[in-house]
């Protein structure tokens, strides 16, 4: 699988896995200058790249860094980012800070991470029934704690 980074700024920083085995690759804040996240506020950061994977099967996911999350409560605004094999325009991501303390990102600071994973192209059929299960219509909670 291969995944044409584009660079659509200069001091954009392409993808980049922390170790050979690391699921994500992190992406980085283009951004000139830090960028403060006040407790509550959303923010759409930059990464200054664009991409194209060569499977159209598959897509880019975007998800938070644990680090981010855990430590300083700075996490994706939509819990997953998806970037369609066909989108072409810059990535960007938005971030949320959950945390009572602002929090500073840096430019060239590891924001989020990508995932390539495959997508099933389903066919969504109008039916007048759908068959029965033993959980049946049984929601929220409806399994246990």
């Amino acid at each position: 699988m291969t995944i044409k980074i584009k660079k659509l700024r200069s001091n954009a920083v392409l993808p980049n896995r922390a170790t050979d085995h690391s699921a994500g690759a992190d992406l980085c804040a283009c951004i000139d200058e830090p960028v403060t996240v006040a407790p509550g506020e959303l923010v759409k950061i930059p990464t200054g790249i664009a991409a194209e994977p060569d499977d159209k099967s598959c897509a880019l996911f975007l998800f938070a860094r644990s680090g981010l999350g855990v430590k300083h409560g700075i996490t994706l605004s939509n819990s997953v980012g998806v970037v369609d094999s066909d989108y072409r325009g810059e990535i960007c991501v938005g971030l949320c800070n959950v945390s009572d303390t602002p929090y500073t990102i840096q430019p060239n600071e590891r924001i989020a991470q990508m995932v390539c994973m495959p997508v099933i192209f389903a066919d969504f059929v109008e039916a007048e029934t759908l068959s029965d299960t033993a959980r049946g219509e049984g929601g929220f909670g409806s399994t246990g704690k």
